[in-house]
């Protein structure tokens, strides 16, 4: 039976593209779409993710520790083909279960990033799995729930403001050292937001340069702050991978990244979403 709570996250999830409240706020959060084990039917489920880079996240069965694993994790053992919503794209995934070694090294990642994993695991006598979701390539990204350009741009400009805006307050709040899923956080924006970028110079600057030569001074200039994004971005990749990150030195790259995004972002829509919408 649909879980009332759950739908209720689920609707302002969607509506929200992948913003919730209540005790969700502020937390990484995607549904997940699986196939029943013995029904065959398709059941959807909010729960917390980890990134872990190259479109992979990882997924944890606490079930809040209870005796029991959760349905949705028989579900994916049984039909590992998933559906993921992050609130930016909907993609198909392949889930895979962590085993010895790689599942004790994501758990303690985990724990280390918020020690509630380790009070539900306290609580009960089984040990919780994790899943990772590896993101399957099957042609152009669907971007949830939109279909004209300026609806796509604005959804994927959105995702990354607010996934920068959750590394700062993360940075912000990881004291005297960064552990390694907070770097982790780092490094997958990182590769993110340059393949995003790529994809850009590749395929939309020069496709708008040839319907709209009269745009040849904004699309140098994107391309110009793309240049300079990317040396930002490497900038933070090295800060994080230093022996011992600072967590004042990360902020401080965070901070420059997030306002010369934010004024990217700002302007590319400002100039580009109405070639589109006249």
């Amino acid at each position: 039976m649909p879980n009332e709570f759950n739908t209720k996250i689920i609707e302002e999830f969607r509506a929200n593209r992948g913003r919730v409240g209540g005790p969700f706020e502020g937390a990484r959060l995607l549904l997940l779409t699986t196939t029943g084990a013995r029904s065959g039917n398709r059941h959807t489920t909010p729960v917390a993710y980890l990134p872990d880079g190259d479109g992979r996240v990882l997924v944890i069965a606490s079930a809040a520790g209870a005796a029991r694993h959760p349905a949705w994790y028989h579900n994916l053992v049984a039909n590992p083909r998933v559906t993921v919503e992050n609130g930016v794209f909907t993609y198909d995934a392949e889930a895979a279960v962590l085993r010895g070694e790689e599942h004790d090294l994501a758990w303690a990642r985990a724990t280390e990033t918020d020690d509630g994993w380790a009070e539900y695991q306290a609580r009960t006598a089984r040990k919780i799995p994790v899943v990772a979701l590896d993101a399957i390539e099957d042609g152009p990204p669907n971007v949830s729930g939109e279909t004209d350009f300026g609806g796509v741009l604005t959804r994927i400009h959105d995702g990354l403001r607010r996934e920068i805006g959750l590394i700062r307050e993360e940075v912000a709040a990881s004291g005297s050292s960064l552990g390694v899923q907070l770097r982790t956080n780092c490094l997958t924006l990182c590769a993110g937001l340059h393949n995003h970028h790529t994809g850009e110079d590749q395929g939309m600057f020069p496709m708008i340069a040839d319907q709209f030569p009269e745009m040849a001074p904004v699309v140098a200039r994107l391309a110009a702050e793309h240049e300079k994004i990317a040396a930002l971005l490497e900038e933070l990749r090295r800060t994080v991978t230093a022996e011992n990150p600072d967590p004042g030195a990360t902020l401080a790259e965070v901070d420059r990244l997030a306002a010369e995004l934010d004024a990217h972002l700002v302007y590319e829509e400002e100039q580009l979403i109405p070639l589109f919408t006249q």
